[in-house]
């Protein structure tokens, strides 16, 4: 039977673009299914273990800052301070704080270890013990007990007579194997049963089965009975009630004059057909929507330290900035930060699944947001996701502490779209857009896409960038021409991504429609529970070109938000064929070029999209007075 994909669109949040099959479109250059899957497979190992990485220096760093600020302190006050380290940093299972003197077990001690985890930790406790007071540090080698990994940190203080030491618990690491699963389709879609999604190509609209994770490429998906529904003319409760008796609808919500409707008995190609004589302006589908992370090559660690060095370069403290970060130097941020390190009057909003809001690395940076899958809960992130992309564009920098952000003074509007499993609607993004416009956001992210051209969520968007904000998306991870939405929006900045050597990354989707490239391979950056991770995709590309947008606009507010995307183009440094190219657009983003240029005290030349004439033609696009007011009253704002 054919099924149609003209229904509720979910929005996932792990993940790269569900796009549609594209028979045509290359994969990883010369692989099979089978091996693209093992190459994939390889690539979430190399995250993982660079995550694990972080995980144990960022331990490390915390228990060397905790006996330099504590060490001369009285036993309960240490106790104290040892309770107060693991409530910050809840994977600290078990924490020791011993004097050189002294057994382990008569050290000051916060936290509980059950008797088979203790027999495992024991022996390498033993040895951080023996080691520690010989004035060296030790990492024991990963250990598993009841699931989870964890391994034993010991780390003396500077005149070697005390040392901490900890069993440290890395949830973390079967958290990004999970959501890398998806991220890079290792297993098929869908994998959960909380929603009754189908798989179809949404090139010819026919039902895909997907049986092994190498069919996840090009594939979209849909809610079998459910369909979006935008009428001319505003239904009447009468007609309503004659709806819900002809599709035997178990319920239906309204956004505005908008409508999802669900029916008990009809299938979607069947729910199209029905709408047709109700003279509707469109009965669309909600495709479903993925983050565009994934999980890829190591990186090159002599990549940061072979670009040259300007003498006004700010190099920031942050703890883990030096020896990870080698995304910010490529792209002469350092250098950037000289002319302008952004304003707070320039917000940026996060339209994902929410942010960590008690990250110490960017808790002072976060503004009011807003949830829209729960109004009556701030915009927390369960997912991890939001919290990721975030802190690519505002974790704290210069505190000591953790990862440096782009921009060390724009604030940050998270705006929660999907809820825990991942999932959200079409809608509930276009109501993030407008939500995020009206409340003053200048720069809007927004790290996730699908293959499908939704009508109400480009009206959203046309609706914000008529109000002059500047648009961000990524354009997917597939490796694939098609091209993915809301990234091929003509009002939208397409973001491609690349690797350390700016080499195109190998799952970084392509085409006319790419304006630009940025760092997306391991990039590190903040993540729930005081955690930092690694993770790969345009989803982290993405906001790195936001970041540079909210800087330019910070440097010269007067610019327009076609002004600000000209610019960036104009400025990049171009590392594929000359000229303007299907990979990475224009090119490599150039933070200091761009500012330059944004300072020079002239507005470039205002440009639209390469595609804008042919796509928001007068025929399509109703006048901004007349379409603007009616999304307003669609969302039920106006």
């Amino acid at each position: 039977m054919w099924k149609y994909a003209l229904s509720f669109a979910l929005l996932l949040a792990f993940g790269a673009l569900l796009f549609p099959r594209n028979e045509g479109a290359p994969r990883i250059a010369g692989l099979s299914p089978a091996e693209e899957i093992k190459v994939k497979q390889a690539a979430l190992s190399q995250d993982m273990k660079l995550t694990d990485d972080l995980c144990r220096s960022q331990c490390s760093l915390e228990l060397r800052r905790m006996l330099s600020q504590a060490e001369h302190q009285a036993p309960g006050t240490k106790l104290n301070s040892l309770q107060k380290l693991q409530q910050e940093h809840p994977q600290m299972h078990k924490l020791y704080w011993v004097t050189k003197s002294e057994p382990l077990d008569r050290g000051v001690q916060a936290g509980q270890l059950d008797d088979a985890l203790r027999k495992l930790a024991e022996p390498e406790l033993s040895k951080a013990k023996q080691l520690t007071d010989q004035g060296n540090s030790y990492q024991s080698a990963p250990f598993q007990h009841n699931g989870e990994t964890y391994f034993v940190l010991g780390v003396p203080s500077t005149n070697s007579n005390s040392a901490l030491l900890g069993v440290i618990k890395q949830t973390i690491l079967k958290q990004v194997e999970d959501h890398q699963l998806k991220n890079l389709r290792i297993v098929t879609y869908p994998a959960d049963n909380h929603y009754k999604i189908e798989s179809v190509d949404s090139k010819t609209l026919k039902d895909v089965k997907v049986n092994h994770p190498e069919e996840n490429e090009g594939t979209s998906h849909y809610h079998v009975n459910q369909v979006v529904v935008r009428f001319k003319n505003e239904p009447s409760s009468t007609d309503l009630a004659k709806i819900e008796a002809d599709i035997g609808t178990t319920h239906y919500r309204k956004v505005g004059y908008t409508y999802v409707f669900e029916s008990r008995q009809m299938e979607a190609k069947q729910l199209m057909d029905y709408f047709k004589k109700w003279n509707v302006a469109y009965a669309e589908p909600h495709f479903l929507y993925l983050t565009n992370s994934a999980a890829v090559d190591a990186v090159n660690e002599n990549s940061a330290q072979s670009n040259q060095n300007n003498q006004s370069d700010i190099k920031p403290n942050d703890s883990l900035y030096q020896r990870y970060q080698w995304n910010l130097p490529l792209i002469d941020t350092e250098s950037g930060w000289a002319i302008s390190k952004g304003s707070e009057d320039i917000k940026v909003a996060i339209v994902d699944t929410g942010v960590d809001l008690n990250h110490p690395d960017l808790k002072d940076q976060l503004i009011a947001g807003y949830n829209v899958v729960n109004n009556d809960a701030p915009p927390a992130d369960d997912v991890g996701h939001g919290t990721h992309v975030a802190g690519v564009v505002g974790a704290i920098v210069n505190n000591n502490l953790g990862v440096a952000g782009m921009s060390w003074y724009n604030r940050i509007m998270p705006v929660k779209v999907l809820d825990q499993s991942g999932a959200g609607s079409t809608y509930s993004v276009a109501q993030g857009i407008i939500w995020a416009t009206d409340h003053g956001a200048k720069v809007i992210n927004m790290s996730l896409g699908n293959y499908a051209d939704a009508n109400f969520l480009h009206d959203a968007i046309r609706y914000a960038y008529d109000h002059d904000v500047v648009l961000i998306a990524a354009s997917g991870n597939d490796n694939t021409a098609t091209p993915g939405f809301p990234a091929a929006y003509p009002e939208v900045f397409a973001v491609a991504a690349t690797d350390a050597n700016k080499n195109k990354a190998s799952f970084s989707n392509y085409g006319d429609y790419i304006d630009v490239a940025a760092p997306g391979v391991s990039i590190a950056s903040t993540y729930p529970h005081n955690q930092y991770a690694a993770l790969s995709g345009t989803s982290m590309a993405s906001p790195h070109v936001t970041a540079l947008a909210a800087l330019i606009r910070s440097v010269n507010p007067e610019l327009k938000n076609t002004e600000v995307m000209q610019i960036m183009r104009d400025t990049a440094q171009d590392i594929g064929p000359k000229g303007k190219d299907s990979y990475f657009g224009s090119g490599l983003i150039d933070v200091v070029a761009a500012l330059k240029k944004a300072q020079g005290g002239k507005n470039p030349q205002a440009m639209q999209h390469p595609q804008t004439q042919t796509q928001t033609s007068p025929e399509t696009v109703p006048a901004k007075s007349d379409w603007a007011q009616r999304l307003l009253e669609r969302l039920g704002w106006r």
